[in-house]
């Protein structure tokens, strides 16, 4: 790729940009954010070489990477599919994959558009979070591959691999379940938590003071962005609510073994679901 746009200059879009100068994909990479704290930060961290206007940047560009929150993707995306040249391709990193699939299935230059999520991130924000490494190791996912074209398919397919991650397809749809339930509730709980904390202990020294391993790595994701997961609860709302009221049956089902003082139940839960470590030691 000799010119890219990197729209969206945070922890994800400055992660990608610095990977692909590390690896050697890209001549030119352009920054656009509306922040532009962020655009001077990525300028001078050597994240992007050159900062520009959207149409402008997107009209020279071979590849476009939106790395913005997922109601930002659903307008942004439109606008640009609507001008890009014929061989450009738009790639985005959303959470997402469903609603914005919709926005844009029907358009005439839907097949320029592969739908992407790299499974990778931090509880961090911004350029300054940024760094070329975060996709080493990770999975990133490809859905509804056959609404591209395939020669988009498979550019962006051998970028992700030349980036160090596995990269596997799936719908949309079921993307968004799956997401739900891997991702997404264990920001819920994080948030849940750290709030319960935050609400009956006011002491924040004692907090400071107690706060454990595993409460610090628990309540870890309780620091991600509000401006992007906001949206992504509420695009995918129908999945999460089913992944919080499964969450909720495992509570009550603990509650009620605590109640009862029932020692040998909790051991026998407890050890069912260390099968856990087995299934990520696998991935």
């Amino acid at each position: 790729m000799k010119t890219v746009t990197i729209v969206g200059l945070g922890l994800i879009g400055g992660s990608f940009a610095l990977a692909l100068k590390k690896v050697g994909l890209a001549d030119t990479i352009i920054g656009v954010d509306a922040d532009l704290q962020h655009c001077r930060e990525a300028l001078e961290l050597g994240i992007v070489d050159t900062l520009g206007d959207l149409k402008e940047s997107v009209l020279v560009s071979d590849l476009v990477v939106l790395a913005i929150p997922i109601n930002a993707i659903q307008t942004t995306l439109p606008k640009i599919l609507d001008y890009i040249p014929k061989d450009t391709i738009v790639m985005d990193m959303g959470s997402t994959k469903a609603g914005i699939g919709a926005i844009v299935r029907t358009h005439p230059n839907r097949k320029n558009y592969v739908a992407t999520h790299p499974i990778a991130g931090t509880e961090n924000s911004g350029p300054k979070a940024a760094f070329p490494e975060l996709f080493m190791n990770k999975v990133s996912i490809i859905c509804d591959p056959e609404e591209s074209a395939l020669s988009a398919v498979k550019k962006v397919r051998k970028i992700y691999q030349n980036l160090w991650t596995n990269v596997i397809t799936m719908t949309s749809k079921a993307h968004d379940e799956h997401i739900a339930y891997v991702s997404h509730l264990s920001h819920i709980t994080s948030f849940a938590l750290g709030q319960t904390v935050l609400e009956i202990e006011k002491n924040e020294k004692a907090i400071f003071d107690m706060a454990g391993s595993g409460f610090e790595s628990t309540v870890r994701l309780a620091k991600s962005s509000p401006e992007m997961w906001t949206p992504i609860f509420i695009q995918n709302r129908e999945n999460l609510l089913n992944a919080i009221n499964a969450y909720e049956e495992q509570i009550k089902k603990m509650k009620k073994m605590i109640e009862d003082a029932d020692a040998e139940t909790i051991h026998e839960y407890l050890s069912n679901t260390n099968d856990i470590r087995r299934i990520l030691n696998k991935s």
